[in-house]
């Protein structure tokens, strides 16, 4: 391969790809709010905001009573007062690889420090007096426990003839299934407005960069919207401080985190407005808040009963899990809740084939692997083409240099005298760079996989890798362990692993295999110096992502032996021709 083409098609293709993802204009949620403005009331503000009644502690001073969640997968409580479902944490996800670390928290209550909840509620109709349950109503629980067979009931007397329930349910992953009823013992009907909504009490960091989405995101009629938190506070205006509104039929909106997801999802057939808003608490603090409305009142007439059914999914983005959900629940487009990205297309296959691969070998180190030699194996017939080119083009070297030598002074004579010798040959200087071309997005679309997807997360390869999703653990200016200093924090250059450092061989094994043509001094010691370079930059990348590249080396040059072989065998077979004959 000729490694300077590699590189100048590859650092090429990385901006192009890059530079797509990054700076494709992103929808106007000004403009979509104008052709599409919600007819459902505004929703009744966020406790702890400073512009809703706080909710109202136990007589007693005792914490707010609670009702246990104890699922296969997560386990938390729903809070009594005010129906929030508010704690939760995931059984089978822990912060950090290391032992004893805490399990990682989805939702939290207000007043702590990384406040994230689930509120259900009604919204009156306008000039409508209906009491109806706010953050500071104290429910009744048929229960004290919900698990995957026992679902829990709520209910609340307003006082005036109308009874107000919620049922929740669980399965045995992350979906909560959710029933609000109203039976009205008046004797006139009640009109009311059903909502579900995600409230976020802080701004995260956001870890993804430009490559994952991060924040409130949705999918009202099959369009996808990913906002910023800073679009939410720069956007929202008072008094609904509604940023941002659509209305639709069904869909779903959250909040999402890299690999977790907190959202909401309305009965698919019924017409809602979907609406993002941020309430501003003072100085830096405020609440996201991402949900729906119903468009149209819910009507109970006098004497009757109405109900109103919704989902809240709160867990981890498991692509397979995601996609259960959207066939068996009809939920559209939900995989989107996982960033695959412009090249969806491309880069969802991609995944599938690597999660597959994982489930059969149980390593997804070995499922890289293989996939790389999926990959080798079908760009083969290219890659014999491509070294087939090169070879051509280092025979004709002395003749191209020879060519510049007596045209020097003639551009043009020089790229006449060029085109006509490429001809004569039957060589085409193209046709080598055209197969690395189409390997470059399969690349791509391989490193936004291992970027995004949970899979990779804390999952163990051999040795000393215990999370494929972090940077190699190990460093050279420690001595590999034996000198107790982290000299990273001097300089993340610093950190430079195993891994990274098997990669940079890999990679100058790759330049002594297949020598660049002969170019000016400043190009050959640039290019003598990449290695260098790539080492130090994939060192503070994912580990798995290393040692796909490692193996792609290998494989790479393990390929190029094997076609140079069989090249020097069918030159050796061709029958020579008497001297002075051509």
């Amino acid at each position: 391969m000729d490694i300077k083409r590699f590189m100048v098609a590859t650092l090429l293709s990385a901006v192009v790809l890059v530079g797509f993802e990054y700076f494709l204009p992103q929808q106007n949620h000004k403009t979509v709010e104008q052709q599409a403005p919600a007819t459902a009331p505004a929703l009744p503000p966020a406790a702890g905001t400073g512009t809703a009644p706080a909710a109202v502690a136990a007589d007693d001073g005792q914490p707010d009573p609670r009702v246990a969640i104890d699922a296969d997968r997560v386990h938390g409580s729903l809070d009594l007062r005010g129906a929030r479902l508010d704690d939760l944490v995931l059984k089978n996800y822990h912060e950090t690889v290391k032992d004893g670390s805490p399990l990682v928290r989805v939702l939290e209550p207000r007043g702590k420090e990384q406040p994230n909840l689930v509120e259900v509620g009604w919204a009156n109709v306008s000039g409508a007096q209906v009491r109806v349950p706010d953050a500071g109503t104290l429910w009744t629980a048929d229960h004290d426990t919900l698990t995957q067979a026992q679902p829990v009931t709520l209910s609340w007397d307003n006082g005036q003839g109308q009874v107000f329930e919620i049922t929740v349910s669980i399965d045995h992953d992350y979906m909560f299934a959710v029933t609000q009823k109203v039976i009205n013992h008046g004797g006139e009907a009640v009109s009311l407005y059903p909502f579900s909504r995600v409230e976020r009490g802080y701004t995260p960091v956001e870890t993804g960069g430009y490559l994952v989405h991060e924040g409130p995101i949705s999918v009202i009629d099959h369009r996808l919207d990913e906002s910023s938190y800073k679009s939410l506070r720069k956007a929202a205006v008072p008094p609904g401080n509604i940023a941002w509104s659509k209305s639709g039929q069904g869909g779903w909106a959250g909040i999402t985190d890299k690999y977790w997801l907190t959202a909401v999802i309305p009965q698919q057939d019924s017409d809602v407005a979907g609406n993002y808003a941020y309430q501003s608490a003072g100085g830096d603090k405020g609440n996201y808040d991402v949900g729906f409305t119903a468009r149209a009142p819910l009507v109970i007439a006098a004497g009757g009963e109405a109900s109103s059914a919704s989902h809240v999914f709160a867990g981890a983005k498991e692509v397979p899990l995601l996609e259960k959900y959207e066939a068996s629940l009809h939920i559209p487009d939900f995989w989107k809740a996982v960033d695959f990205g412009w090249f969806a297309f491309l880069t969802r296959p991609i995944f599938t084939v690597l999660d597959w691969l994982n489930t059969m070998l149980g390593n997804f180190g070995l499922a890289l692997m293989a996939f790389t030699l999926l990959v080798k194996a079908l760009f083969f017939p290219l890659a014999t083409k491509q070294f087939h080119s090169m070879g051509k083009m280092r025979q004709l070297q002395p003749k191209i240099k020879a060519l510049r030598e007596r045209y020097k002074d003639d551009q043009m004579a020089l790229n006449q005298q060029m085109i006509g010798l490429y001809k004569q040959e039957g060589v085409n200087p193209a046709s080598g760079c055209l197969p690395m071309l189409l390997q470059i997005p399969v690349f791509w679309c391989l490193y936004k996989d291992l970027y995004v997807t949970i899979e990779m997360r804390h999952a163990p390869f051999f040795g000393w890798i215990h999370d494929l999703s972090a940077f190699d653990p190990t460093n050279l200016f420690t001595l590999f362990g034996l000198i107790p200093w982290d000299p990273s924090v001097i300089s993340p250059m610093l950190q430079l692993g195993l891994w990274p450092i098997a990669f940079g061989l890999t990679m100058f094994a790759q330049q002594r295999l297949n020598p660049a043509p002969a170019a000016d001094p400043a190009q050959q010691k640039m290019f003598q110096f990449m290695p260098v370079i790539f080492t130090f930059f994939m060192a503070r990348q994912p580990s798995g992502l290393v040692i796909y590249y490692c193996w792609n080396n290998l494989l790479t040059m393990a390929q190029q032996t094997v076609i140079q072989r069989r090249m020097n065998r069918g030159a050796a077979s061709k029958p020579r021709l008497p001297a002075g004959k051509k």
